[in-house]
């Protein structure tokens, strides 16, 4: 599945979160990650953001495809994190 995942977080708690999402998904910019990943894989990181944020004061977005194979991704202005360079 291909995911996106949006999120508003205080200080602390963004930077962890964003360590955290590095480690799973492609940090495209600020508070934005994708990428594909299996349901395992999802399973891990709603739980690794859930552990982190406080469900009171932060935010998180998380949209959901079958397949990223369908999305049209469109960038206006700088991209902050180029998709291709994957070897």
């Amino acid at each position: 599945m291909y995911v996106i995942i949006v999120y508003d977080a205080a200080p602390k708690r963004g930077v962890k979160l964003l360590k955290f999402l590095r480690q799973h998904l492609l940090w495209i910019q600020n508070s934005v990650f994708e990428g594909d990943v299996t349901e395992a894989q999802f399973e891990i990181i709603k739980k690794g953001i859930k552990d982190k944020i406080n469900k009171e004061k932060d935010s998180v977005i998380i949209y959901q495809f079958d397949s990223g194979n369908y999305t049209n991704r469109q960038v206006l202005g700088v991209e902050r994190n180029e998709t291709d360079s994957f070897i």
